[in-house]
């Protein structure tokens, strides 16, 4: 007598895009910061200097809270706890150090705030590997490759620019030649 096989189980559905997007909220939070950061010191605003200081202990905290899961032990939690706080402590001190008058004005306003991002993408990569967190070292990844981006788009704006001017009087040639086309037609 031969038994039969049980169904095979249903094959997953599709990907759950909110529950990716949940998981990965922190990760996206803190490449948005640093995008929104970018942005606020492109417009030369001096206040800039204080969201770097509250963006740090903000990485700090989520490079605490995706690593606590990877931790079994209270002991190893503190320690976690620890390291990031001086970590972040470290990079906060070096920000602070880039914004000294005597070093703002040796190096310009562009090369300063690419080294901030060096400095956050540097700190984010490495406080992914003490937290055992992939995902945080992508951030630093990516913020470590925007780097040579932001400086090309910086170097290139007026390229840019000319492009983006041109593409528009090309699309409005073909509309004012399409509607006097239709008006001739019609």
């Amino acid at each position: 007598m031969s038994q039969s096989l049980p169904p095979p189980a249903p094959a997953p559905s599709g990907i759950s895009w909110p529950r990716v997007l949940l998981r990965d909220a922190p990760y996206l939070l803190m490449l948005a910061m640093a995008i929104v950061g970018i942005a606020y010191a492109g417009f030369g605003d001096r206040n800039f200097v204080v969201y770097w200081e509250i963006l740090a202990p903000v990485y700090g905290a989520i490079c605490i809270i995706a690593g606590w899961r990877h931790l079994p032990t209270r002991q190893q939690r503190i320690d976690l706890v620890w390291t990031q706080a001086l970590h972040w402590a470290a990079v906060l001190l070096a920000m602070f150090l880039m914004f000294l008058p005597e070093v703002r004005g040796v190096v310009n306003t562009n090369a300063n705030g690419l080294s901030v991002i060096i400095l956050l993408a540097l700190g984010t990569f490495v406080a992914g590997v003490h937290a055992r967190s992939w995902r945080i070292c992508l951030v630093g990844a990516l913020l470590g490759v925007a780097v040579p981006a932001i400086a090309w788009i910086e170097q290139s704006i007026l390229l840019i620019l000319l492009g983006v001017a041109l593409l528009a009087g090309v699309v409005l040639v073909f509309w004012w030649a399409t509607r006097r086309e239709l008006r001739r037609a019609g």
